[in-house]
């Protein structure tokens, strides 16, 4: 389980985490969108969930001006990273 903060309008590139992952938006809004399919916009108390073979395209603060938090729990193997960078599947 982890916390992450994204500044305005602050994105991460794509990735993978091989894992069944929960995201919780804990202050403000967020884009999120896995390969095949819709971007979604989450406001605080929304949840996304990523299979562990999607591929996060998506990951970016909805706001340019105002941060975002949200708490990230995963199920994954012991040992294994929590986020893989993804390049040329997405």
């Amino acid at each position: 389980m982890l916390t992450v903060e994204l500044a305005p309008g602050a994105a991460s590139a794509p990735h993978r985490h091989e894992a069944s992952t929960f995201v919780y938006v804990l202050e403000g809004s967020v884009v999120m969108g896995v390969k095949g399919d819709k971007e979604v916009t989450l406001e605080t108390g929304q949840m996304f969930y990523e299979k562990p073979d999607d591929i996060h395209t998506v990951g970016r603060n909805a706001s340019a001006t105002k941060s975002a938090k949200f708490l990230v729990f995963m199920v994954k193997a012991k040992g294994a990273p929590v986020s893989m960078p993804v390049h040329g599947e997405h």
